[in-house]
Parts: C-alpha cells; sequence; structure tokens
C-alpha cells in the first residue's frame, strides 16, 4: 500500500517525530511505499502542507483564543469562521496529497489527539469522509491529559474536542501507546483501541567508547575515576530529577562509600579519596528557574556535585562555533548508572535508551510503568510507586526506598558479574519485547484491523 504518515512537523527529535521514523522503516519493512505529510520537514523529505505547521501564527492565534482569552476577535461566532476557514484550505491540500501521492491509508499523529490544531483535526476528518480513505489514528497524547485544555475560553471547543478529537468513523482504527490511554479513550467515548508500544532499535551497533568521546568526562568536569551518574531526560518538573539527588546522597553515605573503596569500581578502577559520585543533567532545561533553583540548593544541601552539560550535547556529534559537541549516545557511554525518577511519562523512551546501553537503572515507577512495563520483569533499583509533595513542591519518597536503591546501584558498581547478569537480563528482555521487529508484528495487527475494518 502507499502509506502516509501525518504530523505537524517531522524530521525533528521531539518524540512523535522520531516514533514516526521508526514506523517508516517496519512499515517499508512490510513492503509499504510510505511518506511523511506535515507541516514542517526538519531533516526529513515530507509532502508540507504550510498551514498545519506546529506554530503557523494563525493556528496559534487560535490557540490562544480558544484556550487562553478571547483578545483577536469581538465574538466566538468570527473565531469560528476563521477556524473553519483554515480547516477547509488544509482539507482542500489534504486531499490533493492524497491524491498526488495515490494514498491508500494515512496515519495522522497526534492530529486526532491534542486540541491543539483544531483545524488540522477538523480537515483530516473531513477529507477522510470525502476521500473514504482508510486511517489509523495513532494517538500519542490526549487532550484530557493537559491542564492547557481543561477550559476553552469558547462556547463550541468543548463539542469539536468532543467530535474530532478523536472521531468515532469505521473507516478509523485507534493505536495508543499504552493501557491507561487505552483504558481512557474507550471509558470517555467508547472507542476501542490498540497499544502499539514505543520501541527501540535493539540492533544498532553497541555504543561505546572511542576517539571522538574519549575526552567526554574531562569536558564534563569529571576525573576519571569518578562516577558518572546520568539523568538524560531534558529537566521538567515531571522528571523529579529531586529523586535522583537523594539517591546519589545516600549513595555517598559512610556505609556505601567504604564499600566502593574496599571493593573498587566494577570495571577496575579505584574509588580513591579524590573520586567522587557526580549527577550529570545532560537534558535541555525546560523547567521553570524556580524548579532549577530549588534542584541546586537540594543539591548543595545534601552535598550533592550536580552537574549541567547540555551545552555539550548535540542531537549528533557535531561542531558549534569550533567546539566539539557530543551526542546523548557519548553521554550514555561514559555513564556508570542511569537515574530514571519520571513520575510521570507517557511511555518511557529513555528507559528503553538505558536498557540498550546496558547500564543499571534507578527508577520510580510511575503509573505507565506500573500497566504496561512492570510486566516485563526488568531488574531496576526501584523507588517504589508512591510519592509525596514536600513544601518546597519537591517530590518526596519514604527514606528506606532511597535506601534501598543507593545500595542495589552500589552493588552494581562493585560487583562486576551481578553487574552483567542485570544489564544483560534487561538488554534481552528490552530487544524481545520493544524491538523493531515487535513493533513490526504491533503495526502488522493494527493494518490488518483497519484494511478488514
Amino acid at each position: 500500500m502507499n502509506i502516509a504518515l501525518a504530523h505537524f512537523r517531522v524530521g525533528e527529535t521531539d518524540g512523535v517525530s522520531l516514533e514516526m521514523e521508526k514506523w517508516k522503516i517496519v512499515l517499508e519493512k512490510l513492503g509499504h511505499r510510505v511518506y511523511f505529510i506535515a507541516g514542517s520537514k526538519g531533516e526529513s523529505d515530507a509532502y508540507v502542507i504550510d498551514e498545519l505547521h506546529y506554530l503557523h501564527p494563525e493556528n496559534n492565534r487560535f490557540v490562544e483564543n480558544c484556550y487562553g482569552k478571547l483578545t483577536d476577535y469581538s465574538t466566538e461566532k468570527e473565531v469560528k469562521e476563521d477556524i473553519l476557514n483554515f480547516a477547509e484550505r488544509i482539507e482542500n491540500k489534504l486531499i490533493k496529497a492524497i491524491h498526488d501521492l495515490e494514498l491508500d491509508m494515512i496515519i495522522p499523529n497526534n492530529i486526532w489527539s491534542l486540541g491543539w490544531g483544531l483545524p488540522a483535526g477538523i480537515a483530516f476528518t473531513k477529507a477522510l469522509q470525502r476521500t473514504g480513505i482508510k486511517a489509523v489514528a495513532h494517538h500519542h497524547d490526549f487532550h484530557w491529559e493537559r491542564d492547557k485544555y481543561e477550559n476553552p475560553v469558547c462556547s463550541f471547543v468543548p463539542e469539536w474536542l468532543n467530535t474530532y478529537f478523536p472521531p468515532d468513523l469505521p473507516e478509523i482504527t485507534h493505536a495508543v501507546i499504552n493501557r491507561i490511554a487505552q483504558d481512557e479513550l474507550m471509558k470517555r467515548r467508547g472507542i476501542t483501541s490498540k497499544v502499539v508500544p514505543n520501541v527501540f532499535d535493539f540492533s544498532e551497533e553497541p555504543w561505546s567508547k572511542d576517539d571522538y568521546n574519549a575526552d567526554f568526562k574531562k569536558k564534563a568536569g569529571l576525573k576519571e575515576q569518578d562516577v558518572l551518574v546520568l539523568q538524560a531526560t531534558r529537566i521538567a518538573e515531571r522528571k523529579a530529577i529531586e529523586l535522583g539527588i537523594d539517591v546519589v546522597a545516600e549513595m555517598q553515605s559512610e556505609e556505601n562509600l567504604k564499600k566502593l573503596s574496599t571493593d573498587g569500581l566494577y570495571d577496575g578502577r579505584s574509588f580513591t579519596e579524590d573520586s567522587e559520585i557526580v549527577y550529570v543533567l545532560a537534558g535541555l532545561e525546560e523547567a521553570s528557574e524556580e524548579y532549577i533553583t530549588k534542584l541546586k540548593e537540594k543539591a548543595e544541601r545534601k552535598n550533592v556535585k550536580l552537574k549541567f552539560i547540555n551545552h555539550l550535547i548535540e542531537s549528533q556529534r557535531t561542531k558549534s562555533n569550533g567546539t566539539k559537541m557530543y551526542s546523548l549516545w557519548d553521554a550514555y557511554v561514559h555513564a556508570d548508572v542511569i537515574t530514571y525518577p519520571s513520575i510521570l511519562e507517557g511511555w518511557g523512551n529513555q528507559l528503553l535508551e538505558g536498557i540498550y546501553a546496558k547500564k543499571p537503572m534507578v527508577i520510580y515507577e510511575y503509573p505507565v510503568y506500573v500497566t504496561d512495563l512492570k510486566q516485563a520483569e526488568f531488574q531496576f533499583a526501584t523507588l517504589g510507586n508512591t510519592h509525596e509533595w514536600n513544601e518546597d513542591k519537591l517530590v518526596n519518597v519514604e527514606d528506606h526506598k532511597v535506601e534501598s536503591a543507593a545500595k542495589e546501584l552500589v552493588k552494581t558498581l562493585t560487583d562486576p558479574d551481578y553487574r552483567e547478569r542485570v544489564v544483560t537480563h534487561n538488554f534481552e528482555t528490552g530487544k524481545k519485547l520493544y524491538s523493531y521487529e515487535a513493533l513490526k508484528e504491533a503495526v502488522e495487527r493494527v493494518l490488518s484491523l483497519s484494511v478488514k475494518g
């Protein structure tokens, strides 16, 4: 079949764009011809419909006047007419794309999920009805999961959200990324869906130390004998990085430091009086300044050395203004352990990255982990699945869970045989359940349902 994957943008490093690339690969392996349709193409080839652009000025205006404040229009009727006119432009261009590319199926990603692109959701529905083309709606996030869309200021918006986000039509098969989303879609809209988990390419060449990244630790401000504890995610409040600080602080307890010093590290390095355990944050800072300040203050209070190194990280190895930039994979290579203390995730892509990198991990068991991933029986140091907020609006878990997790990480740092068993078990489990091969089988099932439908 000729299939188009559609989104507001492609060829970028956002989660949806990355998953679309994976779907493209497996769809092509299944023998289909695959295209991208988007508002911007980034570093990919795509059929561009300008009005779909994620930050199109007209759509930005609609978002502000529908969910923020009615400032650019005198009446709701004017907003509604403007949106419908804009939707018609997208609809006509989409129908042209369907004919130009001779499409048999279209797979919109998040276009029917969030209320961000009201015109796009309407346009895709009407284009589907006019052409009769089959569709698989791939939902990564729903509008009811976001505060932004909870209280629209225009009275027609709730009806549109209920009609088009997502539409309940026989031509559409629905795919979601976790069981919580599946249950909510059924509960709220009576729509059945299939869970297609996010995956990772476990067949890639293993990341390793090489001439390029040999100086990574030095550039990041660490000594060779230091223990590098990596937080690879973006820095955002829901990532609960404060829990990582708690764990690193506990790793520095007298008992744990004595074990590190006496036993030495898994790779033959000594842990000496000069050695430090350093918490390295590689991700982009997307949190409020207030949150970042609280993290720094907590780290200082707990005597945890914190390093922010996103200024050294790019999506791939490159040079920027003469400065050597590393990929995130280089950070994984030099990490001794990884923290993943998120309290909320749609899936957990960087959990899979850590598994692929064969690094011991400490996690918080966020809701989707409990419903979708825990059954895989990965071997992680865990902070449990319950938490509280302290007076600083930072996340807390019980002390004994932090102590247990830190002790487990220290064991993986000092016992090479145990470490190898843990990371190999996790890698093989991930490869079996969350590889491109697993995605290929899941996508094949969804397509067969769509074709039968």
